[in-house]
Formats: C-alpha cells, sequence, structure tokens
C-alpha cells in the first residue's frame, strides 16, 4: 500500500521507500509506520527540517500501556530512516541501537496432544456460510497447515493454487518473513488433505488464483485467521485451564518446531546438526531464532530437559534479545 507523506522528511521517506523496494523488500508494514511518524513530526515538530536528538528520542519514548516489543517496532524505520539520510549526505540523528534497552521475549503456548485433539475436532465442526461459501472447507484445512508444516500464517493465507504441486507432494512458499523463498515438502496425510480440499473447493471457485480464496476468491486479510483460531479455542474448556500467555494462532508454529525437536532427541538424532536444517525450513533469516526453541522444549518436554544438561554451551547458546 502506497502512504501519503506531507512533512517535512516526505522527501527521504520515499526515497527509504524506494530503495528497500529496489532491494525486493515489501516494506509495508515499515511504510505504515514512517506514516505515523511523518504525522508525529507535523503535529510536535513543524518548523523541525533536521531530523534531531530531540525528533528522534521523542519518538522513542515509550507510550502509556506500549509493549516494548511494539516500541522496538516503531523505532526501527526510524531508525533506517536516519541511518539513510546520513548516507546520501542529510544529517540526522540515529536512534542509539541499545533504545529500546531490551526486547522481550513472549513465551509461547505449547499446545498439548489433548488441547491440538479437542481443537481440531471443533473446527471440523465448521458449518457452511451463506455469506462466504467454501469456508467451512477452508478453515479446517488452513489451520491443519499451520500446526503441521509450521508455516505462518501470512504464508497460509498467501498461497496461491499454482504454489502447491500435489504431485510432487511441494509448496512454494514466497516472499516469506525475511524476504526469501523457500520450498517445503509435504507429509503423506497433509498432502491427502491438500488433494482432497482441491477437489471439494474447486466447484465453488472454478478459476480461483488462492489456495485458501474468500467470498470474493482472493485472499484472506491478515486478522482473519487470528479471528478464526478464537472463535474455536476460546469456547473450548481446555483453554480455560490454560496457564501462562493466552494462547494464539502463531503458537501453532512454536509447537510444531518444540515437538520436532523432542521428536528427534527421542530418536538419538545430533541436534546440533539438524538444527540449521529447521532454521531453513521455517524460513528463519537468523539462526538465533531457531536456537530459541532450544530453551522451550527443556520447559515442557522432560525428555529434553535431561539430555539438555549433558549437552555443552556452545549447543545452548543465551539468545541476546537487546
Amino acid at each position: 500500500m502506497n502512504y501519503p507523506y506531507y512533512g517535512n522528511f516526505k522527501m527521504y521517506i520515499h526515497g527509504l521507500i524506494e530503495q528497500k523496494h529496489s532491494l525486493g523488500y515489501p516494506y509495508n508494514t515499515s511504510a505504515r509506520i514512517l506514516r505515523m511518524f511523518d504525522e508525529y513530526c507535523m503535529k510536535h515538530f513543524p518548523k523541525g527540517h533536521t531530523l534531531n536528538r530531540d525528533i528522534a528520542m521523542g519518538w522513542a519514548s515509550l507510550k502509556d500501556n506500549e509493549h516494548p516489543n511494539g516500541l522496538l517496532r516503531r523505532i526501527t524505520p526510524v531508525r533506517q530512516l536516519a541511518k539513510y539520510m546520513n548516507s546520501i549526505g542529510i544529517e540526522a540523528y540515529v536512534i542509539p541501537p541499545k533504545e529500546p534497552k531490551k526486547q522481550i521475549r513472549y513465551v509461547p503456548h505449547i499446545f498439548t496432544g489433548r488441547e491440538l485433539s479437542a481443537f481440531f475436532q471443533a473446527i471440523d465442526s465448521c458449518q457452511p456460510s451463506p455469506f462466504s461459501p467454501g469456508r467451512h472447507l477452508v478453515i479446517p484445512v488452513l489451520l491443519r497447515l499451520l500446526y503441521c508444516c509450521g508455516i505462518r500464517s501470512s504464508e497460509a493465507r498467501l498461497l496461491h493454487t499454482t504454489d502447491l504441486d500435489l504431485e510432487a507432494g511441494t509448496v512454494f512458499i514466497r516472499e516469506s518473513k525475511g524476504h526469501k523463498d523457500r520450498i517445503l515438502y509435504l507429509s503423506d496425510d497433509v498432502l491427502h488433505l491438500c488433494k482432497v480440499y482441491g477437489k471439494r473447493i474447486r466447484p465453488y471457485y472454478p478459476d480461483r488464483i488462492a489456495f485458501f480464496p474468500n467470498q470474493q476468491g482472493s485472499f484472506y486479510n491478515k486478522s482473519m485467521i487470528g479471528c478464526w483460531f478464537h472463535l474455536y479455542w476460546d469456547n473450548l474448556s481446555d483453554a480455560k485451564k490454560c496457564k501462562g500467555n493466552p494462547a494464539r494462532v502463531h503458537d501453532f508454529r512454536h509447537t510444531f518446531s518444540v515437538n520436532l525437536l523432542n521428536k528427534w532427541v527421542k530418536e538419538g538424532k545430533d541436534i546440533n546438526a539438524y538444527l540449521p536444517y529447521l532454521s531453513m525450513y521455517l524460513g528463519h533469516a537468523n539462526q538465533a531464532d531457531t536456537d530459541y526453541y532450544l530453551h522451550l522444549v527443556p520447559e515442557f518436554f522432560p525428555i529434553f530437559r535431561d539430555k539438555s544438561r549433558k549437552m555443552s554451551e556452545n549447543l545452548l547458546p543465551e539468545v541476546d534479545y537487546e
């Protein structure tokens, strides 16, 4: 989406966005944040033509009820803007990398086998909707794909029909986080699920582009999958018994990863050798993001807890969240 910019830094914002686009980055979320920064500058510094410390650090202050991770997401594009301006000879204050002081890792909910069984049984009861033909077919398959393949919800909802090769049993993930394409192999049961779904959805949308079409035959918006998840999960008795952070749809991905690591441990596999493959499979740009799961496994699985005590510090590095 193209956002309008009207403030004194609009020329540089446009330049930064064009630079990111030329490198293949969608930069949509950052462009939206820069629109908010543009409005902030017009309101509080209408005569400010230099991106100085007052402007930058005013933006970098934590808002009421704002999570530190939200602040980090707000700061990053403005820091990039200042670096871009400096690179073209325009003086600008770069928010220090230590701001905010610490990124807080969200501790995900790792679903138990019982919880997964109850959830998928619930979504299988999804009834046809007169307002969205085929939705009762989409919901059970899309949500299963999130757990069974460990892909992000955005990657699932933006799948094209041509991204799935049901003969070869592969799915092409395009423009994932980090802007790297990757190909995943589907297990036999997931492949069968997708084949049956394809035959059942075709009468509703014979010429669809989206593998999971909305009522217009296009792609669902990013909030819809979370809404479906909570529609079914929040009504389960298991959901009311959960401790810790509330479950989210993204936790299917975390559960997939933790379960796979635990399976490898049970099979006696060399985790140190297998971890890079998991990192590539998940589409992580940084293996530290994958290493994080090693800290989750002992918390939820006693088998790994016993073995992890014997692993070297190189295998279990401390993750720097700053």
